[in-house]
């Protein structure tokens, strides 16, 4: 059987959310079904890498899918064309995107809708493009998937699509999140904040990460705490508002917020590991694998009460309300001076990360592929 699969995420050095899912549920997937015939199918030169088996068939088609007309038309016209000549049996695409003009079945990821609930945080241009496509997508794609219970009923109650229709497909966590040594601690301590303790942000450095009350709340942390804490901030400035701006501008502590940038997950899985606890307090998320890999490295968590957040914390966070500043502070203040707590959270997270695994997810994503192969054909 021919499976035709969106790959164009798949990106040496710049793996993303999506992109991980991408890598580490069809990695498996080819693997586990060696008896099938992949087509990987890039918007520019893939990596030798990506080609997870020797029945994986790799296609470029332009134009690279990097601005929402560029991204029409590689849907819209390159994808169709290449689709009709490879004749799968199916195409899956992992990125919420696909094609409404191709009669091979489609399964197609949507990970959240975001833009719908915070339209404003978008360019105009690419909110315009998620608001026409995704609903259109919905509705004609033959089977969804999607990375929590929340984005089911959100999707769902947004577009009027039938819940028989979604299959939850959870996220994992990389392997390079793990326990870090005590030595090992000390030592990444001192190459980042001079040996001081710290909390540590990972993510995409944009409004819907709730940056602003991050450093509002962290600045109130200190005021009232006066301790040595630092605040690691892991992640590229892809949308730099200038509500972020000002509150870091503003900021009397600033100087004890330490911007890395991107790291790469084996340095990644150490910052986090040294850690006194992550404050992944999102406005909004579809998932939230940060949660997982600080679960995995047994570091606390600091979570909000929104979204799909408490569904992938359980019991094993503490939970705040993201749009409480003083809130978030005390959390900070609990978590830091309370080592029993931190002790508690650690083994409830032991539990709670048994639900997730990239393994589980390329059995769901597997078992959601062959659902959408014996579904009936969608009708526009």
């Amino acid at each position: 059987m021919k499976i035709a699969v969106n790959t164009r995420l798949l990106l040496k050095n710049k793996l993303e959310g999506i992109g991980w899912f991408t890598y580490e549920s069809f990695k498996r997937i080819v693997e586990n079904h060696p008896e099938h015939e992949f087509h990987f199918i890039f918007d520019r030169l893939w990596d030798e890498g990506f080609i997870f088996g020797n029945n994986v068939i790799p296609h470029k088609i332009n134009p690279p899918a990097r601005h929402p007309f560029l991204i029409y038309a590689w849907y819209e016209y390159s994808l169709p064309r290449l689709l009709k000549k490879i004749n799968p049996a199916i195409f899956v695409s992992p990125d919420a995107f696909n094609t409404l003009h191709s009669k091979v079945k489609k399964l197609t990821v949507i990970h959240d809708l975001n833009f719908e609930h915070y339209p404003e945080q978008m360019t105009m241009l690419n909110r315009k493009l998620y608001q026409y496509y995704t609903p259109r997508i919905a509705k004609t794609s033959d089977r969804i998937a999607t990375v929590s219970t929340f984005s089911k009923n959100d999707i769902v109650q947004h577009y009027g699509v039938s819940a028989n229709k979604i299959d939850v497909v959870y996220n994992g966590a990389n392997s390079e999140f793990k326990p870090v040594s005590a030595q090992e601690q000390i030592q990444i301590r001192k190459q980042y904040t001079g040996g001081d303790p710290y909390f540590i942000f990972i993510g995409a450095l944009n409004p819907r990460k709730n940056l602003a009350r991050l450093f509002k709340a962290f600045d109130l942390f200190k005021k009232t705490a006066g301790s040595q804490i630092k605040y690691l901030i892991v992640g590229e400035k892809m949308y730099w508002s200038r509500d972020i701006k000002e509150a870091y501008e503003t900021m009397k502590f600033k100087k004890d917020v330490i911007f890395t940038g991107r790291l790469e997950p084996d340095e990644l899985g150490k910052v986090l590991g040294s850690a006194i606890a992550i404050t992944y307090v999102s406005v909004f998320e579809g998932f939230g694998i940060p949660i997982i890999e600080a679960f995995n490295a047994e570091v606390p968590v600091i979570t909000a009460n929104t979204s799909s957040m408490p569904e992938v914390a359980g019991d094993a966070a503490l939970i705040t309300d993201p749009f409480d500043e003083a809130g978030i502070a005390d959390a900070m203040q609990v978590i830091s001076s309370d080592k029993s707590l931190r002790e508690r959270l650690i083994e409830k997270g032991k539990v709670q990360k048994q639900k997730f695994s990239w393994n589980k997810t390329a059995d769901s994503l597997w078992s959601s592929i062959e659902k959408t192969l014996v579904s009936k054909p969608q009708t526009k």
